[in-house]
């Protein structure tokens, strides 16, 4: 028996639907380990840091989870017409099929998914990525989707996107991604640090971070939807063009972004109006110690603790 590019014995396998990615599920499994971690520990926090110590928690993994899992994702930019349109080359056969363009910080997802998916003694549903992250080659996809014979659709529409089409999507899309993607690894990174300034109690600074964490999303932000700003060739089928408008990815870092920056001057206002209420906010465990020890002792208690001074 034969390997068929690499899987055993030699069946090919179904393509994937684009929500999927292993770098996605890597993420959240790892993030999902925190989270079943400090479930653990709830039990041992006392008193009112149990609340608070659960909200502040919940919100950072939230907040850390999103500026990782964003950088994966292929739905930053979606768009999506039905079009009848011819199916393969050297052919007058036409399907009638829904054509989907998902735009990430990696590359293009194209599917095609026809209505009826059984047309013309075939099954038509398709999943291509073609990437051009560091270390891909667009054209290499490309071209070995030529080699593969995939249907024209996918073909003409991955063609806008190869590095010498004179639409010059290839450049805007891969430039303004590498961009927004840094900025994003740089606003994980500020998360990073504003959470250990906040186990450390310096909450003006950790808010200040909150604040940076928040900017570099917004550029994140700036720097992918600039490429809208710029006039390219239309994606034709017949008489309607197919048009993107801006995906999930794109408003949960918004409203992430928007998050941070509450967050951050929500917290500089409390340190600047009422610190020590802030202060008590962070760390409500030594409220609870200092109501313990101010609160009345039964006799036998007082009794114990004099007796042991006596001593």
């Amino acid at each position: 028996m034969t390997f068929f590019d690499g899987v055993f014995p030699f069946y090919p396998h179904e393509r994937r639907k684009w929500e999927f990615s292993v770098d996605i599920i890597i993420v959240i499994i790892v993030f999902l380990v925190f989270v079943s971690a400090f479930i653990l520990i709830i039990p041992g926090i006392r008193g009112r840091a149990r609340l608070s110590w659960t909200f502040r928690v919940i919100i950072s993994l939230f907040i850390g989870v999103v500026t990782v899992v964003v950088n994966f994702t292929a739905d930053w930019e979606i768009g999506s017409i039905n079009a009848v349109t011819t199916y393969k080359s050297f052919s007058n056969s036409t399907v009638n099929a829904d054509i989907g363009v998902r735009v990430g910080f990696n590359g293009v997802n194209i599917t095609l998914k026809g209505i009826p998916i059984h047309q013309i003694n075939e099954t038509i549903d398709y999943n291509e990525q073609f990437l051009w992250n560091f270390g891909s080659h667009f054209n290499e996809y490309y071209n070995d989707g030529l080699k593969r014979g995939l249907p024209n659709p996918i073909l003409y529409v991955a063609e806008k996107f190869t590095q010498y089409d004179p639409c010059g999507m290839f450049s805007q899309y891969r430039i303004s991604s590498h961009y927004a993607s840094a900025c994003m690894w740089v606003a994980f990174c500020s998360w990073i640090i504003c959470n250990i300034l906040f186990s450390m109690s310096v909450l003006i600074y950790g808010a200040y971070m909150t604040l940076v964490t928040s900017a570099f999303m917004f550029f994140s932000l700036i720097s992918f939807s600039t490429v809208r700003n710029v006039s390219f060739c239309n994606i034709q089928f017949g008489s309607e063009s197919l048009k993107t408008t801006f995906g999930g990815s794109f408003w949960l870092t918004l409203a992430t972004g928007l998050l941070c920056l509450i967050i951050g001057i929500t917290l500089i206002v409390l340190n600047w109006c009422v610190p020590e209420k802030l202060k008590l906010f962070f760390n409500a465990i030594e409220e609870d110690e200092e109501e313990l020890t101010s609160r009345p002792c039964d006799n036998r208690h007082c009794h114990n603790n004099l007796a042991f001074e006596h001593v």
